[in-house]
C-alpha cells in the first residue's frame, strides 16, 4: 500500500512542483493550502486536496486524524521580507504558530518524519565568510527571519522532547516555473514576467545584493532526499555560487534578447547584502547536489513564462 503523506503549501510555487513529484513516485498525497498565494489551477488533480489553514489547529487536526501522514512536509508560509517587516504578528502567526500546529498534529497521529522548508537566505543574518556552512549561528535581521529560526528551535524541542525525526532545509534564493512574479519576493519571475511584457525592471538599490540562485527540481529533490533520510539533520540546499542583481538581470536579458536598461530604485528594508550558503553538508547527509546551473534553470523559466504570456493566462 502506498504511503500517504502531507504537503503544506501545496498549491504553491515549491510545493505544487513537490506534490506533482510525490505523485509520480507513487505516494498518497494530502495537499493542503489556503490559496492565498497559491493557485488551485497549480494542485495536482491525483492529490486530496484541503483548502483550510495552517493556523486553523481544529481543521488541520482533523485532517492528521483522518489521513496520519508518515511524512510532513512543510512549506506553507509568509515568505516576503518586507511584508514581514511591515507586518511581525502576521508573520509571526503564520510561520510560527502554523508550525507549532503542525508539529502538534504529527506528534499526535504519528507522523515519523517532518520535513521543514526553512531559508538559508535569512537566517544567518550578515557574515563575515562565505559560503556560509551550518555551523554559522543564527542572527536573522528580519521578521521573516525570526520566525523560520524559530520554527527551528521548535523542531529541535520535538525532536528532543517527542522524538520526532526532521530534516530542515536552508534553501537558498529558490526560482522556477510557477513562482508568483506579482509579489516583492521571486526576483527571477517578477524580472522575467516585465521583460516578456516590454517593461523595465526595478533592480532595488545598487544591484550588487548577491544571491546563491537554486532550481526548483533541485529544491524538490532536496525535499525527497530528506524525507528517505533516516534521522535528524540541519542543511543548506544551494548552489554554493553568488550572483549579483545586477549579473541576473544581465543573463536574463541576454537570454531574452531585450533591449532596455534596467530602472534603479530604493534598497528595500530587511535586505542583506550578500548570501551563499555552503551545499557540502547536504551532499554528504542527503546524497544531493545541484543539477542545473543557473543559465538552464533561467532558460526553462523563461519558456514556461513565455507560455503563461501568451496564453494571458495568470502568471
Amino acid at each position: 500500500m502506498a504511503k500517504t503523506v502531507l504537503v503544506t503549501g501545496g498549491a504553491g510555487f515549491i510545493g505544487s512542483h513537490l506534490v506533482d513529484k510525490l505523485i509520480d513516485k507513487g505516494y498518497n498525497v494530502i495537499a493542503v493550502d489556503n490559496l492565498s498565494t497559491g493557485r488551485s489551477e497549480y494542485i495536482n488533480n491525483k492529490a486530496l486536496f484541503y483548502q483550510i489553514d495552517i493556523t486553523n489547529i481544529d481543521a488541520i487536526k482533523q485532517v492528521f486524524q483522518v489521513h496520519k501522514p508518515s511524512t510532513v512536509f512543510h512549506l506553507a508560509a509568509q515568505i516576503s521580507v518586507s511584508r514581514s517587516t511591515r507586518e511581525p504578528a502576521f508573520d509571526a502567526l503564520t510561520n510560527v504558530v502554523g508550525t507549532v500546529n503542525l508539529l502538534e498534529a504529527s506528534i499526535e497521529n504519528g507522523a515519523k518524519k517532518f520535513v521543514f522548508s526553512s531559508s538559508g537566505g535569512v537566517v544567518y543574518g550578515e557574515v563575515d565568510e562565505y559560503p556560509i556552512k551550518e555551523t554559522t549561528p543564527f542572527a536573522p535581521v528580519s521578521p521573516y527571519g525570526i520566525s523560520k529560526m524559530t520554527g527551528e528551535y521548535y523542531l529541535r524541542f520535538f525532536k528532543r522532547e517527542k522524538g520526532l525525526d526532521y530534516v530542515a532545509l536552508r534553501y537558498a534564493n529558490v526560482y522556477g516555473p510557477r513562482q508568483d512574479p506579482y509579489g516583492e519576493a521571486g526576483v527571477v519571475a517578477i524580472f522575467i514576467n516585465k521583460i516578456l511584457k516590454g517593461e523595465k525592471p526595478v533592480i532595488n538599490g545598487d544591484g550588487e545584493y548577491i544571491r546563491d540562485y537554486v532550481f526548483v527540481d533541485d529544491v524538490v529533490n532536496a525535499n525527497i532526499r530528506a524525507m528517505e533520510y533516516s534521522g535528524t539533520v540541519e542543511v543548506n540546499i544551494s548552489t554554493s555560487k553568488g550572483t549579483s542583481v545586477n549579473e541576473l538581470f544581465k543573463i536574463l536579458k541576454s537570454l531574452t534578447k531585450f533591449n532596455n536598461n534596467a530602472e534603479y530604485g530604493p534598497p528595500r528594508p530587511g535586505d542583506i547584502r550578500k548570501n551563499i550558503l555552503d551545499n557540502n553538508l547536504a551532499r554528504e547527509k542527503l546524497s544531493w547536489k545541484p543539477s542545473y546551473s543557473l543559465e538552464n534553470g533561467l532558460k526553462g523559466t523563461i519558456e514556461y513564462f513565455k507560455a503563461k504570456v501568451k496564453s494571458n493566462g495568470p502568471g
